[in-house]
């Protein structure tokens, strides 16, 4: 199938030409670094599919200019497709299809990452060290073997994030709509998300961005929680409202913050900004704290993942060719 593959990595060119060459009958891959939005969705003509990424824009407009310009399929690298205008692509017949799983117990070891450094600063001590500074105050961390850590989201990801937790010896809650019999037996107790907020001492989110999850931490929620409390995002960036979790952290409620995702991610991550000026207000304020911990959406990115990604969504494109039809088609909106 000739396919355009919008914002390109060299890691990404690497992981799909592999995959690609590994193919009895290998696709036909462009590859662009540029993103996909409305002023270059022009560079879709001419292709029969177009495989994007977490910050390109695929809403309303774009989709009906792909569908103009004959697209067929527009496949994602990711497990979510939040960023896709799925009721456009289901009027304009155009099917999505996506890698709903890849390597989860990578993301789930990054969220905990986060944990351990926040809770025991060795971020900050790695620079100390550096400059001859053994010095332990401002280092002080605390036992992870004990607490009460909430998971909230028991797919693969969050599976995992909760198994790594009871393994330190946390008592471990769940909120999720189909709570898991595995989990529960291994000691895991599903709760409401109101009584897991008002427990934990660490909550890691681990869920989709959907309607009923936006701003799921928000004023309200953050105000239900233990003061101090440990927040980790490694899913989506609007599962949190930043200027209430800014608050927040400003009152002491928030504790330690790691994030791998930000609400308006979109203009800064995947990309080198080291020379230019910061121009949101709000991620500038984050990073003034010495409490908060932020990497560039980069849970996801091992090995493993890579080599994953770019099978299954060359799989998904082989399966579309032959059949019009897919396993991991996005079936809603």
């Amino acid at each position: 199938m000739k396919t355009v593959v919008f914002s390109t990595k060299p890691y990404d060119r690497r992981s799909l030409e592999a995959a690609n060459a590994a193919l009895e009958t290998p696709h036909d891959l462009v590859f662009l670094e540029t993103r996909l939005h409305s002023a270059t969705v022009g560079l879709a003509a001419g292709y029969e599919a177009v495989c994007v990424f977490v910050n390109d824009q695929v809403d309303r407009t774009v989709v009906q200019r792909l569908a103009d310009v004959g697209v067929k399929v527009i496949a994602t690298r990711s497990a979510g497709f939040n960023q896709i205008d799925i009721a456009a692509t289901n009027e304009h017949g155009i099917p999505v299809v996506r890698v709903p799983a890849y390597a989860p117990e990578g993301v789930a070891e990054h969220a905990i990452a986060l944990m351990m450094t926040l809770n025991r600063k060795t971020h900050r001590a790695y620079n100390r060290v550096r400059e001859s500074n053994f010095a332990l105050n401002g280092l002080l961390g605390f036992d992870m073997h004990g607490k009460t850590a909430g998971v909230v989201g028991t797919g693969k990801i969050g599976a995992a994030a909760a198994r790594i937790l009871l393994g330190f010896g946390c008592r471990v809650l769940a909120h999720d709509r189909s709570p898991r019999e595995d989990l529960a037996a291994a000691g895991v107790e599903f709760v409401p998300f109101d009584t897991l907020a008002a427990e934990c001492d660490i909550i890691t989110l681990h869920c989709p961005l959907v309607e009923a999850t936006h701003h799921l931490i928000n004023a309200e929620s953050l105000a239900g929680m233990k003061d101090g409390v440990m927040l980790i995002n490694t899913s989506r960036g609007a599962l949190i409202d930043t200027d209430a979790v800014i608050e927040a952290v400003k009152a002491g409620k928030v504790g330690h913050l790691g994030l791998d995702v930000y609400e308006e991610e979109d203009d800064l991550f995947f990309e080198d900004r080291s020379g230019e000026l910061l121009q949101d207000d709000d991620f500038a304020r984050l990073l003034t704290f010495p409490n908060v911990l932020i990497t560039g959406h980069q849970a996801f990115f091992t090995v493993e993942a890579l080599k994953q990604i770019a099978e299954v969504t060359l799989n998904n494109l082989t399966q579309m060719q032959a059949s019009g039809d897919c396993d991991n088609r996005v079936t809603a909106g």
